[in-house]
């Protein structure tokens, strides 16, 4: 029997142990579903595991600590007031049946890696932000809105369900005081009578993301990162571009050629790492006046762009603005300290004055927190040590949202696309954001894995959170063709941002020919893929796409 006849022919999901009964809904509206109040809450207070008492459900204490539970016109409000201790979480629990069989769809802290599927639950596995549940009939999901000032994440253990609120700050509890911090808001779903789980999904993220903030048109073009790996210099960057250019000849809306990593004066102290600079502000000697190379791309006729990495220190400043997590060599700036924000601020508004219409930023979940996403799931915490930041009262999840609201509002009309960053907390901030981790110019499994994987199980986020960037086409000679023209196609006629790393010696006639025929369908305003396989293979081959079926071999 296969997964999803095994799947359909078992018990309840969570969904029917854990949801109320549907409430109400305006005409032609979806009915509003709550989950219930949890069974039990626990906090971690002075770095003791505490257990609170409720009061008719709705208020749970343990001393001066409360934790208050509300119902919106949308889900449940979670409020935490902690004046004299350090609280690092709370963690809420729901009672359910026995583990029934059932598939869940997993999300990640920031990018994907790979590693997203509707797949049996682990009672070790973390699940950030939200999860779907799907039994072959049923869909259910359950999350926190986005914009949280907590880190939250779901876990599926035997005869319970938990959410974890994480209040730290650095490594250590939070340092509240007399504030009342708006935690969270949970918030759930079930599927309507005939809604395939695809639909009630992307309702769902509709749900936990009510005001995205979109592009004014679909974004496309170019990138050089996956032939020159920083490598580059401004002669290729025009050389590029002058390339592909005639490629969107009479599209009215127009590409963008992003100037990846390189760009930059290199630290003394790593001159081998094209992604650290000493600021973020000086070019490299390969590079002159980088607003007079925006200007030339203008010409040339493509919407110039630039990449960064917002908080590297340089080796001349004061050790005290840097924090206390470093690599060797890369002093990284605490963000909460204002004078390196107000150095954050000035760097966006340069690149604003330089004439870059878009801005992609990089690096700051990994500099911040000392770890990749994958690797907070697979130790389980988001930061090895116990540590603090300048400003111990916010929550990491607010000091992440304070740096990402500062970008934000420095960069003016200029697009923000984020990378290596927490993607709830993206939503609704950044036009775009890098969904996965990097493919490659060089491994086509590598683009299987991360391109492929990221775009079938993350595209929900598309126009629902921001527009989700799967990344780049690396079109090399150390790639396929059949495999990059098939991944090419897939993007561009998935209706999500297209961009395309085209070496020369990889850029043939017909290459040429059939990027002219992505640019023209990435321009437009297309329908959001379906991956129709999603529930048996990591990698679908099927997609419905502009609503017409086609297959892919990836293999």
């Amino acid at each position: 029997m296969n997964r999803r006849n095994f799947i359909k022919t078992t018990g309840l999901t969570l969904g029917y142990c854990l949801i109320s009964d549907a409430l109400f809904a305006a005409p032609g509206q979806h009915k509003v579903q709550f989950i219930n109040f949890p069974d039990e809450i626990s906090a971690i207070i002075n770095n003791q595991l505490v257990k609170l008492t409720g009061t008719g459900n709705e208020i749970w204490k343990y001393k001066d600590v409360v934790v208050e539970l509300k119902k919106t016109q949308t889900g449940i409000s979670v409020t935490i007031q902690a004046p004299k201790v350090n609280i690092s979480s709370v963690e809420m629990y729901w009672k359910t049946a026995d583990k029934s069989s059932f598939s869940v769809l997993n999300d990640h802290w920031e990018r994907t890696y790979g590693d997203i599927s509707w797949h049996s639950p682990s009672d070790i596995e973390i699940l950030p932000w939200y999860f779907m549940e799907y039994n072959g009939v049923t869909t259910t999901g359950f999350g926190v809105k986005t914009g949280a000032k907590t880190f939250c994440s779901w876990k599926i253990l035997n005869k319970k369900l938990g959410l974890i609120i994480d209040t730290r700050s650095g490594g250590s509890g939070v340092v509240l005081g007399d504030r009342k911090l708006q935690a969270a808001e949970i918030v759930t779903i079930q599927n309507s009578s005939g809604e395939s789980c695809f639909k009630t999904a992307r309702r769902f993220m509709k749900m936990m993301c009510s005001k995205p903030r979109m592009p004014k048109h679909p974004v496309y073009g170019i990138n050089d990162w996956y032939f020159s790996y920083g490598n580059n210099s401004e002669k290729l960057i025009l050389e590029h571009t002058q390339m592909m250019a005639p490629l969107a000849d009479g599209l009215e809306n127009r590409p963008f050629s992003v100037i990846d990593a390189g760009w930059f004066q290199k630290a003394p102290a790593k001159l081998d790492n094209t992604c650290w600079g000493d600021n973020m502000e000086t070019p490299s000697s390969l590079f002159s006046d980088m607003g007079k190379l925006a200007s030339k791309i203008k010409t040339i006729g493509m919407r110039p762009g630039i990449w960064t990495r917002p908080l590297c220190g340089s080796y001349k400043a004061s050790k005290t603005l840097m924090l206390p997590l470093r690599y060797e060599n890369e002093p990284v700036l605490d963000p909460t300290i204002p004078e390196n924000l107000e150095k954050i601020k000035n760097y966006f508004k340069l690149y604003n004055d330089w004439g870059y219409e878009l801005v992609k930023f990089d690096f700051t979940s990994a500099d911040i927190f000392g770890k990749w996403g994958f690797k907070m799931l697979k130790e389980g915490q988001m930061t090895n040590e116990v540590w603090s930041m300048y400003d111990k009262s916010k929550t990491n999840a607010e000091i992440v949202l304070q740096l990402y609201q500062t970008i934000r509002e420095s960069a003016g009309n200029a697009y923000i696309i984020g990378c290596n960053t927490f993607s709830h907390l993206s939503a609704g901030l950044f036009e775009i954001n890098r969904i996965g981790d990097d493919t490659s110019g060089t491994e086509w499994e590598r683009t299987k894995k991360m391109g492929v994987n990221t775009l079938a199980f993350r595209g929900i986020h598309h126009n629902t959170f921001y527009a989700a960037d799967s990344d780049c086409v690396g079109l090399t000679p150390k790639i396929p063709w059949d495999k990059n023209k098939q991944w090419m196609e897939l993007v561009a006629k998935s209706g999500t941002p297209l961009f395309i790393s085209a070496q020369t010696e990889a850029t043939g006639e017909i290459q040429k020919q059939a990027i002219r025929e992505c640019f023209k369908l990435a321009s437009q305003k297309l329908p959001l893929g379906e991956p129709l396989d999603w529930l048996e293979t990591p990698f679908p081959k099927k997609w419905n796409l502009n609503n017409q079926l086609h297959s892919f071999e990836w293999d």
